[in-house]
């Protein structure tokens, strides 16, 4: 796990404006007209609606798509009774949650009282401003009492997640876990360390699951919950013991299963070696565990392990399912959060696991294939189909349980606004983000001279994505550094003009002159050409002494693309290569080519375009409905570039069938289905909602892109190389630190696939 220091985490919140939400508008207001629909008069008429039916305020106001994140601050996280003020932080970054992986609004509400009834009033008194309510981090036992009470006497979703999450999550990794060991969970002996808040309500839903009572031992801080105790309060004594058992280690011998979410270090080796063949251990205690996962691993070579880190595999990781669960609540105006709408999030966080990972996710977490089995029984945090799978069973299930106001009828159409609504770039980019770190590269910055570039590769160390390399005079990046503030302590520097350098450049010369003898090329001539930042670092890639290489803020791109196509070279079966970028806007996540490379591509570079644009669009976890576009649409002009998108259409449907593909059609068309498909009817992506843009030249692709960025209504990254052999990264003169950082995190990527590749 990244260690996280004092001053970074002051930083991250201080830094900017403070705190980590804010409230924005979600209309216009520029004009007087405007305002006065927002205020007086025009707001009255929506008041006089809802004071005429209360449910018109899910019409009308935000309430439909607001939580509050409600704590007094007596439980927070492990740092216990810290008070309502201090615990807003935690609060935030709840709210922060609920908004990038389901695009829930928050207020977080910090209520300075301890009395269960006045906390309890204080949340009745304020909730008809939101459609949920999120309890988070007050103390056991009062926490039970107030959420039953609030549950019972409010009309809307109320849920304490430190209760509910963890067993929804640790209850969809159990049923997995036990269909591997070929156990059943009515059968299971059932060991609980813990009987706080979360460990009762774990325990409770695996009853519901249909694990047995008379199976289960639960454990606090003085030992086995037994009737023989006198000090038990109500909750405990739901799961007191009959059996003659005192200690942790008396209850664990010959369990099933052990659930812990108590303190590191309580279990031992030689405890879980006494434990039933094929034992499941979720040793959830943070930030350490019951045992370490090398304990565990060292223990006995049959088990299933889990805990809540994400250094490890099978993190039980709430975040898996509060924002779905109170997305489809909130989507149905559902009234609770019941039973029922807890046990579909179980299984469909399940139902999950036993998928196909696509490419994205696998390359974010371990770098490799991730499949069902003893390190995959649960999704991982960052897959992006949580939000459907798990909103939607929820959705469904408040329906048909009769707690919901709004009826959904057309699953399909819901779940393609879950994905508009939310796009996919920040999870895509994350999980690049996380596969970077775990196998950082060796990356040259060719033009570190310019602040830009120097700032993304110490960025990109710091943040551990990459091993930076940078060219240029030490000196002058010295002197550069210091006037930025900039530290690049540790940071390798290789000057290729020094004569240090010499006996590398003699060497690349040889390689470069050996490879391209046959087109004229002669050593004097390499030797000449590798004073070239470009050409210097393009052959370190070539040759292993870096693994991907990013230049392109100075460098014209139409001569470092010539370049990289005669020392690195073509992917084979492809004669030309390309760029992509990815934009994400309110109607969803689109992926655009050729943005970069080539200039007037005839009908044969525009079938290789589209070839490697399906390629990449699959890797990114989508499966691509592809429109290649023009002026005109459909042969309504025979010459220029409609007539080459024509060849290059009709090439692809003859000899690549499996590739989605139509044209030559305008943009309007491609993106307005139902339009296309009545005028068009032929089209052979009828129906279907285009995700990626093939565009007939450079000037439209890379018009297109920038112009959507510069009027800020889209997120980008990119460009993204696609077809050379090796990780050769092009960025362009106006990227900024964070545009480069974003393709140095590409580049460490393209170099782990090409890593995996090269081993088969």
């Amino acid at each position: 796990m990244a260690k996280v220091t004092k001053e970074e985490a002051l930083k991250y919140h201080a830094e900017g404006k403070p705190g980590k939400i804010e409230v924005i508008p979600t209309k216009p207001y520029s004009s007087q007209t405007d305002l006065s629909l927002a205020y007086s008069p025009g707001v009255a008429e929506p008041c006089l609606e809802i004071e005429k039916n209360p449910l018109d305020a899910y019409k009308y106001t935000a309430k439909g798509n607001l939580v509050a994140v409600i704590s007094n601050g007596t439980a927070v996280l492990g740092l216990g009774d810290i008070g309502a003020m201090a615990g807003k932080p935690v609060m935030e970054g709840k709210g922060l949650l609920f908004k990038i992986f389901a695009g829930i609004d928050v207020f977080d509400i910090e209520v300075d009282e301890k009395d269960p009834e006045k906390f309890i009033q204080t949340v009745k008194a304020i909730s008809p401003t939101f459609g949920g309510i999120n309890l988070e981090d007050i103390k056991a036992p009062e926490c039970f009492e107030i959420e039953k009470r609030l549950k019972a006497e409010l009309d809307i979703p109320v849920m304490h997640d430190d209760q509910h999450g963890t067993a929804i999550i640790s209850g969809a990794g159990l049923i997995n876990a036990l269909e591997l060991t070929g156990k059943k969970i009515e059968d299971v002996k059932i060991v609980v360390n813990g009987a706080g808040a979360a460990s009762i309500s774990c325990t409770k839903l695996y009853v519901m699951l249909g694990a047995r009572k008379e199976n289960i031992i639960m454990c606090d801080s003085k030992g086995v919950i037994s009737v023989h105790r006198t000090d038990l309060n109500e909750e405990k004594k739901g799961f007191a013991t009959e059996q003659n058992l005192k200690t942790l280690e008396e209850a664990v011998a010959g369990a099933d299963v052990f659930l812990g979410l108590s303190v590191a270090d309580v279990l031992t080796k030689e405890m879980v070696r006494t434990m039933n063949e094929k034992p499941i251990i979720f040793a959830l205690a943070n930030p350490n565990p019951e045992i370490s996962y090398a304990d565990a691993m060292d223990s006995r070579d049959d088990i299933i392990f889990a805990t809540g880190r994400s250094d490890y595999p099978n993190q039980i990781n709430n975040v898996l399912g509060f924002p779905y669960i109170f997305r489809g609540a909130l989507d149905t105006h559902a009234t609770a959060i019941n039973e029922e709408m807890k046990q579909a999030a179980v299984y469909a966080i399940a139902d999950l696991a036993k998928e196909p990972v696509p490419d994205v996710v696998n390359a974010a977490y371990q770098l490799r294939r991730m499949t069902f089995g003893p390190e995959y029984i649960i999704p991982k945090a960052l897959d992006p189909r949580l939000l459907t799978r798990v909103s939607c069973a929820v959705a469904k299930a408040a329906i048909e349980s009769g707690v919901a106001r709004h009826n959904i009828t057309d699953w399909e159409a819901y779940g393609k606004h879950l994905r508009e609504m939310m796009g996919y770039d920040n999870k895509m980019l994350r999980s690049f983000t996380e596969m970077a770190k775990a196998s950082p590269k060796r990356v040259v910055f060719a033009e570190a001279n310019h602040v830009n570039m120097l700032k993304a590769a110490v960025e990109a160390k710091a943040e551990g994505i990459c091993t930076p390399i940078l060219l240029g005079n030490a000196d002058n990046l010295r002197r550069i550094a210091a006037e930025e503030s900039i530290n690049l302590d540790g940071i390798e520097i290789v000057n290729m003009r020094h004569e240090s350098e010499n006996e590398r450049r003699t060497r690349y010369a040889k390689l470069l002159a050996e490879k391209r003898a046959r087109e004229g090329v002669t050593f004097a001539e390499a030797c000449e050409k590798l004073f070239d930042r470009n050409a210097f670092g393009m052959m370190m890639v070539e040759t292993g002494d870096a693994d991907a290489f990013v230049t392109g803020v100075y460098s014209r791109y139409s001569e470092v693309t010539k370049m990289a196509a005669e020392i690195i070279g073509i992917r084979p079966s492809y004669n030309h290569f390309g760029a992509m970028h990815i934009v994400t806007c309110k109607k969803g996540t689109f992926f655009m080519a050729d943005t970069l490379i080539n200039r007037h591509p005839s009908a044969d570079v525009l079938i290789d375009i589209a070839r490697l644009t399906y390629d990449s669009v699959k890797f990114f976890a989508h499966e691509p409905v592809m429109a290649m576009l023009s002026y005109s649409s459909f042969g309504a002009d025979k010459q220029g570039s409609p007539l080459k998108v024509h060849e290059a259409i009709k090439f692809l449907h003859k000899n690549h069938p499996e590739i989605e593909i139509d044209g030559e059609m305008q943009v309007n068309f491609a993106l307005d289905k139902e339009m296309r498909d009545k005028t068009y009817p032929f089209n052979k992506i009828n129906g279907k909602d285009v995700n990626t843009l093939v565009f007939p030249n450079l000037s439209s692709a890379n018009s297109a892109y920038k112009l959507l960025s510069e009027m800020g209504v889209v997120e980008k990254l990119g460009p993204i190389q696609m077809g050379l052999n090796k990780p050769i990264h092009f960025t362009d003169i106006g990227s900024t630190t964070r545009d480069i950082l974003n393709l140095t995190t590409i580049a460490v990527v393209d170099a782990i696939v090409q890593e995996q590749i090269n081993k088969k």
